[in-house]
C-alpha cells in the first residue's frame, strides 16, 4: 500500500488525482491543511509520497507552491492533468429549489459563478476545502445547505448530487505534481521514461540574459514548455525562474544543463519524470 498525502479533506480534487495517476493500486491517503503541512508530514515518513497542485488553466500557477518545492527534498517524480468537474451536492431529499447556502473553496466558487447565478438569492459562503463543505454539511445535517465539490466527496460523505458539470468552462484542468524522496523515485515514476524536467535557477541582472539561456536550450533541442518567475524575496527587482523542459534525448538535455550552469547561479533540477500527456476528450 502506497501512503500518499493530499493538500485537503478526503475526497478533495488532490485524492481524485492521486487515484487516477495510482490507478489500480492500493492507497493510504494522508490529508494535510495546508500544501505546507504536506512537506512536514513527508520529513516524518521517507516513504510519503505526496501529490501537489502546481497550476490551473483558469487561475494560473500557484505560485507559493514554487518556493515549497525549491526549499525542501522532495523531487518531482511524476505529473497529473485532471479534469475538475464540479457537481452540487446537498443532504439526501433536499431539491435544489430549496438551497438557501452554497459553500465551498473560493476558487471552486469562483469557477462554478455563472450556475450560481441561475439559483435565485443564495448565500455564497467561502470554505476552506471543497470536500470539508461536504463533510460539513453531513456532519451538521446543514439543511438549506449545498456544498460545490468532487462526486467523490459526495460520495464519501452521503450527500445527494442535485447537478452535475456546473463549472462555467468545460476545460477547466489542474496539473498537479507527484512528489517523492530519493528511495521512492524509482517506484514512482511510471515507465522510467524520462522526457521532462522542472528547472528553478537566478539569472544574473543583465540584458540578454534570459535570452542566452534560450539559445542554449534551442541549440541542445531541448524544449521550454513552461517559465514562471518569482520575486527573491531581500533582493529588489531581482527574479528567480522555474521552467519546465521537454526533451528526447536525455543525454543532450544533460549537455544543456551543463552548458547553462555557467551562466545562471542557484540552479536546481526540482524533478525528472515523464510528461503525461492526455488523449482529446469530449467536452459538451
Amino acid at each position: 500500500m502506497k501512503r500518499v498525502a493530499i493538500q485537503g479533506g478526503p475526497g478533495a480534487y488532490h485524492e481524485l488525482a492521486a487515484r487516477e495517476y495510482f490507478s489500480d493500486e492500493e492507497l493510504e491517503i494522508v490529508p494535510c491543511a495546508t500544501f505546507r503541512d504536506i512537506f512536514t508530514e513527508s520529513a516524518k515518513d521517507s516513504s510519503l509520497i505526496a501529490v501537489m497542485a502546481i497550476e490551473n488553466t483558469i487561475a494560473g500557477s500557484l505560485l507559493p507552491n514554487h518556493d515549497l518545492l525549491k526549499l525542501h527534498d522532495l523531487h518531482i517524480a511524476g505529473e497529473h492533468k485532471l479534469r475538475v468537474t464540479h457537481t452540487l451536492a446537498a443532504l439526501p431529499g433536499s431539491n435544489i429549489n430549496d438551497v438557501k447556502e452554497v459553500m465551498s473553496h473560493p476558487m471552486a466558487l469562483m469557477q462554478c459563478e455563472d450556475f450560481i447565478d441561475t439559483l435565485n438569492g443564495v448565500k455564497i459562503v467561502e470554505h476552506e476545502d471543497t470536500a470539508l463543505a461536504a463533510k460539513d454539511i453531513s456532519d451538521k445535517e446543514m439543511h438549506g445547505t449545498a456544498a460545490i465539490c468532487s462526486s467523490l466527496a459526495a460520495k464519501m460523505y452521503g450527500l445527494e448530487i442535485l447537478a452535475e458539470g456546473i463549472e462555467t468552462n468545460k476545460r477547466n484542468f489542474t496539473r498537479f505534481l507527484i512528489l517523492a524522496k530519493d528511495e521512492m523515485l524509482k517506484e514512482v515514476q511510471k515507465e522510467n521514461n524520462i522526457n521532462k524536467s522542472t528547472l528553478v535557477f537566478i539569472l544574473p541582472h543583465k540584458e540578454g540574459s534570459l535570452s542566452q539561456i534560450l539559445s542554449v536550450l534551442s541549440f541542445y533541442d531541448v524544449n521550454l514548455t513552461r517559465i514562471q518567475s518569482l520575486p527573491i524575496i531581500g533582493r529588489e527587482w531581482e527574479y528567480q525562474f522555474y521552467i519546465d523542459l521537454t526533451f528526447d534525448d536525455y543525454n543532450r538535455y544533460r549537455q544543456s544543463i551543463d552548458a547553462i550552469i555557467p551562466l545562471v547561479s542557484g540552479l536546481k533540477i526540482l524533478g525528472e519524470y515523464r510528461e503525461e500527456k492526455r488523449k482529446k476528450e469530449i467536452i459538451e
